[in-house]
């Protein structure tokens, strides 16, 4: 018998069916990701990278005060940046803006609402997020997987059996889906803050952040040849 791989389309003697399965599971979140990007301006470097560097230190103690709740912290980029006069000769410094960006991640989402509201409250501090995700390693992504492939055999063996016959065995099997959580997107964004010190003798109400459900999804193509029909 001639081997159905040669031909495509399959043959009279091993049918191909072609088949896709689908799996779509909703999910609590795993990680929350917030980023802080902490500012300072003067006319004088020197003065604004001091600036910077004393609120930049601000933002990392706060965040480290919350130990085992914060999984992972990180500094992305910084820049001091001269910014020059519009009119007149010659280049001359009008001021000076610097900038560092951070990042943290977390998996107690209880302190989140706090956290967030104490670094928006400080001097020149943008907080952006959170971001909700899953582990890279998360289980829930090898169970789409899974279900999606069930899914493709369970419409491969109805299929089948509609012609009273059975599938016979697996051709191919392609991932045709990713599987990206998505989320609806609650996202928080308090701007830029500045404070002043009768601002600061009354602490802000802590945020409810609500964590958004995930959707992760999962999408195989698979080809199986069946049994030849008898119609």
């Amino acid at each position: 018998m001639t081997s159905a791989a040669t031909f495509p389309y399959g043959t009279p003697d091993a049918p191909l069916l072609v088949v896709r399965g689908e799996a779509e599971l909703e999910v609590e979140p795993e990680v929350a990701r917030i980023g802080v990007t902490v500012s300072a301006r003067g006319r004088d470097r020197r003065s604004t990278l001091d600036d910077l560097t004393r609120r930049n230190a601000a933002v990392l103690d706060l965040v480290k005060s919350y130990g085992d709740a914060v999984e992972e912290l990180s500094t992305g980029a910084f820049s001091i940046t001269p910014e020059l006069t519009e009119h007149g000769r010659g280049e001359r410094v009008r001021s000076y803006q610097g900038r560092v960006h951070l990042g943290a991640e977390f998996a107690d989402f209880t302190v989140l609402g706090e956290l967030t509201t104490r670094l928006a409250d400080l001097e020149l501090t943008r907080v952006d997020g959170p971001w909700w995700s899953l582990r890279p390693g998360s289980p829930v992504h090898a169970e789409a997987r899974r279900r999606a492939v069930a899914e493709a055999v369970q419409r491969a063996r109805e299929y089948a059996e509609a012609l009273g016959t059975s599938i016979a065995a697996l051709i191919e099997l392609a991932d045709t889906g990713a599987e990206r959580p998505r989320a609806g997107g609650a996202a928080f964004g308090r701007g830029v803050r500045r404070m002043s010190m009768a601002d600061m003798t009354e602490a802000a109400e802590p945020l409810d952040l609500e964590p958004s459900r995930l959707r992760v999804t999962a999408q195989v193509s698979a080809q199986f040849t069946m049994l030849p029909p008898h119609i």
